[in-house]
Formats: C-alpha cells, sequence, structure tokens
C-alpha cells in the first residue's frame, strides 16, 4: 500500500458537489489547503481500506494540500491507534507523528478525528505534560489536542487533567477551542457533577459564550437556569 494509491482510490469518489467542503469546513488560516470534492463518508471509509498504510507513506498524506487527503491520513493513524493488536512501539509512533506534523493537522476536525486515541489513548498510563504544553500554545489547534485528549482518561473515569486544562483554556480567544473546553467538562460534569458545577461557580460569569453554552447542555433545567441567571446578572 502507498499513499500513491490511496489517493487514487479516493479520486474515484470525486464529485464535484463536494466542492464548497472547505469553505464551509475548514477554519485554519493556511491559505493553501483545498477540497478534493471527496465525501467524508467516502474518505473514512477508504482510509479503513488502507488501515495498514505504512507510517512513512501516512506521512506523505499529511503533506498534501488537500483537505480530505490529510483527514485521510488522520483517520487511518486513528484507526491503527485504536488496534487492540497495536504494539507499545507503533502507538508511539503514531503519537510522535501526530504531534511533529501537527502542523498539517491545523483543523478542528483533524483533531477531533485523532487526539483522543492516538494521544490520549498513548498517554493513559504516562506523564501528562505534554497536553499542558500544547495547552499554553500560541497555535489553536494544538491546545484542541491537549482538551479533546483527556476524552481518553474521561472514559476511564479519571476527570482530573480535563478540569485543570479547561483551567488553561478557560478564557481562550479562539472560539472552536471555547467549544471544546466546554465539550469536554460537560463529558467529565457526567462523571462527577459537583467538579463542573465547581467550576461553572468559579468561572460562570467570565467564561465565553460558547464554552458556557456547551458546558452546561445537558444539565437539567433547574441547575441550567440557575447558571443562566449568574450570567444574566454581568
Amino acid at each position: 500500500m502507498t499513499a500513491v494509491q490511496f489517493i487514487e482510490k479516493l479520486s474515484t469518489f470525486r464529485n464535484e458537489k463536494e466542492v464548497n467542503k472547505v469553505e464551509k469546513f475548514f477554519k485554519g488560516n493556511d491559505g493553501i489547503t483545498q477540497p478534493f470534492n471527496v465525501k467524508f463518508g467516502d474518505v473514512f471509509n477508504t482510509a479503513k481500506e488502507f488501515s495498514a498504510l505504512p507510517l512513512e507513506e501516512i506521512n506523505k498524506l499529511l503533506d498534501s494540500d488537500f483537505y480530505e487527503v490529510r483527514m485521510g491520513a488522520v483517520s487511518i493513524m486513528d484507526f491503527q491507534a485504536g488496534n487492540k493488536k497495536a504494539s507499545e512501539e507503533k502507538k508511539k509512533e503514531l503519537f510522535d507523528l501526530y504531534l511533529n506534523r501537527h502542523d498539517r493537522l491545523n483543523n478542528w476536525d483533524f483533531v477531533d478525528r485523532g487526539a483522543r486515541r492516538i494521544v490520549g489513548d498513548y498517554l493513559i498510563d504516562k506523564p501528562k505534560d505534554i497536553l499542558y504544553e500544547l495547552a499554553k500554545s500560541e497555535d489553536p489547534w494544538r491546545r484542541r489536542t491537549a482538551i479533546v485528549s483527556t476524552h481518553a482518561f474521561i472514559r476511564k473515569g479519571d476527570i482530573a487533567d480535563t478540569f485543570k486544562i479547561a483551567e488553561i483554556l478557560v478564557h481562550d480567544s479562539n472560539e472552536l477551542v471555547n467549544k471544546a473546553v466546554g465539550s469536554w467538562i460537560r463529558e467529565a460534569g457526567k462523571k462527577d457533577s459537583k467538579k463542573l458545577y465547581h467550576f461553572l461557580d468559579r468561572y460562570v460569569k467570565t467564561i465565553p459564550a460558547a464554552t458556557f453554552s456547551y458546558a452546561i447542555e445537558k444539565l437539567d433545567p433547574e441547575m441550567k437556569k440557575h447558571y443562566k441567571d449568574l450570567r444574566k446578572k454581568l
């Protein structure tokens, strides 16, 4: 399997109706990313077919200026990271590739597609320092990776790092980081509602609107009204 073969297979699904995909979904500002005009469903299915693609070939896909080709690359990485037979060495290689090529994973959906399994699952039994470094990055996509990766820990019932990283990002200037923070403290709150309430009690009057909206989305009506009323007193 090669990167060229992956792109050739993906090209069989090209459809001009998909031409506005970059405009609709891509929120980066690199000035070079362009649409390949392929539905994401076809991207994911092709990635699954090529899930044994060697890392050096995945790396070539990450060099592509086509949005869907890079999405295919991170999807293949995600499939490989989620393979129960993957060795620790393989998981480390995927983790390193994700971080070393983060400049090419420059959109919210690249992060959401791969961060939990490629980064988060790898770090479950390891120090989490890298996430705190990412949370302080100037790059919003690296900051988003920091919080989204903690989904892996939440699934194991460990929510401490989610709230600690949320504290770093609580007043972030990027709306797509705000949405991620709100989403994952909401999910962490399903494991421990008191910690979510404590976070909201502290920041309800200062957090960005997107963070607030996503964070309270699943609260019961009474608690949701309580925090909305507090916001009104700004």
